[in-house]
C-alpha cells in the first residue's frame, strides 16, 4: 500500500486545511469544495485527511459499512443483529470523472433478477464511501447525469438503484471533498450549494516557502515511508485533537448572540436559501471545539462566514466568488453589540486558545458583480496604428434556446438532441458491451418464443443473454459555440463593440447554462488569433472578450481560415460534439490582394462541412455594402444587421438558421 504525503507536512495552505479538519471533526458541516490551480497540494491534502480520522465500527462481512451499534434496518445484506463489531480506518473513496452510472451507484444482475426473482445487487462507490471521505477530483467535469445521483445522495444520506421494478436501497452518508481549477470550467449552482465550504488555494509567491515545498516533495518520493515517519508525533498529536474535538462538539454552546450575527451575515450578503445558515452554525461550532472551548465567538462566526459563503454569493459564471471583508466585520459588529449572553468565562474578542486567524479566510473585496473595467490591464496590443481601448460590454441578458438541427451523439448537456444513455425511450436494440439500461418490454418479447424449447418449468422466465434488449434513449447533448469577433479599425464604434460584447456574453451565459464549450477567434491587424481554445470555461472566454481591443486592418479571410482550423482540430479531439459558428463582422475585409474574394473561399469551405452558422451583420451609416449578408450565403447562414441587434435577437437568429439548415 502507498504511504501517504502526511497531512502535518503540506506547506501553507491554512485555509484548506482547516476546512478539512472542520469537517473531519463535525461531517455534518457539509464537505469542501477546493478551488484553484494546477500543482497547489489540493489532492495531496485531501489524500492525506483520511489517515487523520478515527478508525470506524462495521460490522463483520457487512459491505455497506454497517454501524453495529445502530446497524441501517434496510441494508441489503442485511438484517443484523446489534452487537460488537470489527474496526479498520475510515476510507477515501475516488469517484474517477469519466466513471459510469452503475460505478457509482451500483448495478443489479438483470438475468438473475428477471429469471430468479433475486435482487442480486453489487455496490458502488456510494456504498464504498459510507462513514468515510468520497473524493472526486475535477468535480467540474463531472457528467450531469452522475452529479444529480450524487446530489440525491448527499441530501439524503441515501442511495437508491431502481431498474425496471426492482428497487435497492442502502445509506450513504459520506464527507464529501470535490477540488477543480476554474479555468477548465464552473460547477453547476445546484452542486456548487451542496458543498459545505469553499476554499480558494494559489501557490506561494514567497521563495523561502516554495524553496521548502520543494524539499519536502523531493525527501518524500526518495523514501516515502521514512518520510513519514518523521512526521509521525505531529500526525498523533491531530488526530488525537481531532478525536477531543468530536468529543467535545456536543457540549459547545452556539448562544443566541452568535446566530444572530449568522442570520445577520448570511442576509447582509444576500445568499439563497437557509442553507448558508445551517453551513455557518456547524462551522462555527467545530471551530469553537477544535480551539477547545465550549462557547462560539464572533472570531468563529467570522471565519465561518468566509468559509461558507464565498461559493454562494455568485450569480452568474462571470462572477468571482469573494466576500468584502469590511462589509462583513461591520456586520458582525453590529449585531454583536445586541449579544446579551457573553461569554460566561470571560472571554472577548480574541480569546480562546487555539482559534484560527480570523485573516486566515479566503482574501478579495465584494467580487458579487462583475466588474466595470479592469479591460485595459494586460489588454493585448495592436499592431498597426489607430488602436483603441477596449470597450465595456453592455449588460448580459437572457437568450432563447439554441438548437444544432438532427440528433447527435455527443457528449451529455442540455441543448440539442441526441442519443444518450439518458433520457425519454425511443426504442430498443442489442446491448454492445455491458448492459445499461433494459428494455423490459423488448427483452420479454425477444425471450417468448424460446421459452418451450429451452425446457420453462416455473414461474421464472428463461432468459439468455441473446434475450437482453438495451434501451435507446434521447436526450440533450452539448455543443461547440465558436465565436469569430471582428476587432478590426472598422468595429471601433464604442457602442456598436458594447452591444456586440453585451450579445456574446449573453450566449456565453447561456452556454454555461447548457453546458457547452465555448471558443474565441478574433482578428485584426495582419492575422487572426485564437483568443481561447475551445473550453469549458465560459468566464475565461468572458475575460478575453471583456479585453478585446479594436484597430488595424480585417484579415476577414484569415479569421474564417483560423476558426476552420480550429474546428477541424477539435473534430479530432471530439468527434461527437457538434459546432456552430457565430462570426461577428460588417463583412469589409481588407488587405492583401482580393481580400473579399478570399473570405468568400474561406467561407464555402464550413458550407461544404454542414457548419451551422450565422453572421451578426455590425455595418452601419447611410451607405450599406450589404458584404455580411453575401458572407453568410458562402457560409450557408444568415445574417443580421446591427440595428437588429437587440435583448433576444441573436438567440432568435441562431435558432432561425438552424431550423433553416435542417
Amino acid at each position: 500500500m502507498t504511504t501517504p504525503f502526511p497531512f502535518t507536512a503540506v506547506v501553507g495552505q491554512d485555509d484548506l486545511r482547516l476546512a478539512l479538519l472542520l469537517n473531519a471533526v463535525s461531517p455534518a458541516v457539509g464537505g469542501v469544495l477546493v478551488r484553484g490551480e494546477k500543482g497547489t497540494a489540493k489532492s495531496t491534502a485531501v489524500r492525506a485527511l483520511s489517515a487523520l480520522l478515527p478508525e470506524v465500527a462495521v460490522v463483520p462481512g457487512c459491505r455497506f459499512s454497517c454501524d453495529p451499534a445502530a446497524p441501517d434496518p434496510s441494508c441489503p445484506d442485511g438484517p443484523h443483529e446489534p452487537g460488537a463489531g470489527t474496526r479498520r480506518p475510515a476510507r477515501m473513496v475516488e469517484l474517477p470523472v469519466g466513471a459510469s452510472e452503475d460505478r457509482l451507484v451500483g448495478a443489479l444482475d438483470i438475468e438473475r433478477a428477471l429469471a430468479e426473482g433475486v435482487k442480486a445487487f453489487e455496490p458502488g462507490l456510494l456504498a464504498d464511501a459510507h462513514r468515510g471521505i468520497l473524493y472526486v477530483d475535477e468535480v467540474n467535469l463531472l457528467h450531469d447525469h452522475l452529479v444529480d445521483l450524487l446530489l440525491d445522495a448527499a441530501a439524503m444520506g441515501a442511495s437508491y438503484v431502481e431498474r425496471e421494478g426492482v428497487s435497492v436501497r442502502h445509506a450513504a452518508r459520506f464527507l464529501l471533498v470535490g477540488t477543480m481549477n476554474p479555468e477548465e470550467g464552473e460547477l453547476r449552482p445546484q452542486l456548487l450549494d451542496r458543498f459545505g465550504l469553499t476554499v480558494e488555494v494559489a501557490a506561494s509567491r514567497e521563495p523561502d516557502q516554495r524553496v521548502e515545498v520543494v524539499r519536502r516533495r523531493l525527501a518524500y518520493d526518495d523514501d516515502p515511508a521514512g518520510f513519514a515517519a518523521r512526521w509521525a508525533d505531529e500526525e498523533s498529536s491531530v488526530r488525537q485533537r481531532i478525536v477531543a474535538a468530536r468529543q467535545l462538539l456536543p457540549s459547545v454552546r452556539l448562544g443566541d448572540g452568535a446566530l444572530r450575527q449568522i442570520a445577520a451575515t448570511c442576509a447582509a450578503f444576500e445568499v439563497d436559501g437557509m442553507r448558508a445558515d445551517i453551513v455557518m452554525a456547524r462551522t462555527a461550532t467545530a471551530l469553537a471545539a477544535w480551539a477547545g472551548r465550549t462557547d462560539v465567538l464572533a472570531e468563529d462566526v467570522r471565519q465561518a462566514a468566509l468559509l461558507a459563503l464565498p461559493h454562494r454569493r455568485r450569480r452568474n459564471p462571470f462572477d468571482a466568488p469573494g466576500l468584502d471583508e469590511d462589509k462583513l466585520d461591520q456586520t458582525l459588529e453590529e449585531f454583536g453589540e445586541e449579544d446579551d449572553d457573553p461569554d460566561p468565562d470571560g472571554g472577548g474578542p480574541g480569546g480562546g486558545g487555539g482559534q484560527p486567524s480570523p485573516d486566515a479566510g479566503p482574501q478579495g473585496g465584494d467580487t458579487g458583480a462583475r466588474p466595470e473595467s479592469g479591460a485595459d490591464e494586460g489588454a493585448p496590443q495592436a499592431s498597426g496604428g489607430g488602436e483603441q481601448s477596449p470597450a465595456r460590454a453592455a449588460e448580459p441578458f437572457r437568450t432563447k434556446v439554441l438548437s444544432v438541427p438532427g440528433i447527435g451523439e455527443g457528449a451529455a448537456g442540455r441543448r440539442s438532441r441526441a442519443r444518450t444513455e439518458h433520457g425519454r425511450t425511443t426504442g430498443a436494440r442489442r446491448p454492445r458491451g455491458a448492459l445499461t439500461k433494459l428494455h423490459l418490454a423488448a427483452t420479454v418479447q425477444a425471450a417468448a418464443p424460446h421459452q418451450r424449447a429451452r425446457g420453462r418449468s416455473g414461474p421464472g422466465l428463461v432468459v439468455r443473454r441473446d434475450d437482453l434488449r438495451q434501451a435507446t434513449r434521447e436526450g440533450r447533448e452539448g455543443n461547440l459555440v465558436l465565436f469569430v469577433v471582428d476587432a478590426s479599425g472598422s468595429m471601433a464604434a464604442r457602442a456598436r463593440m458594447s452591444a456586440v460584447k453585451g450579445a456574446v456574453l449573453s450566449l456565453l451565459l447561456d452556454a454555461y447554462q447548457r453546458r457547452d464549450k465555448v471558443g474565441l477567434v478574433t482578428f485584426r491587424g495582419s492575422a487572426a488569433d485564437v483568443a481561447l481554445p475551445p473550453t469549458s470555461s465560459v468566464d475565461a472566454a468572458a475575460a478575453r472578450l471583456e479585453s478585446l481591443p479594436t484597430g488595424g486592418r480585417t484579415p476577414l479571410a484569415a479569421g474564417l481560415l483560423k476558426a476552420h482550423d480550429v474546428l477541424r482540430v477539435e473534430r479530432l479531439r471530439d468527434p461527437a460534439r457538434r459546432p456552430l459558428v457565430v462570426l461577428v463582422t460588417d463583412g469589409r475585409a481588407t488587405g492583401g490582394p482580393e481580400p473579399v474574394a478570399l473570405a468568400g473561399r474561406a467561407a464555402r469551405l464550413f458550407a461544404a462541412d454542414g457548419v451551422a452558422s450565422v453572421v451578426v451583420d455590425c455595418e452601419s451609416g447611410p451607405v450599406r455594402l450589404g458584404l455580411a449578408g453575401q458572407l453568410a450565403v458562402e457560409l450557408g447562414g444568415t445574417a443580421v444587421t446591427l440595428d437588429e441587434l437587440r435583448a433576444d435577437s441573436i438567440a432568435g437568429l441562431v435558432k432561425d438558421v438552424q431550423r433553416r439548415a435542417a
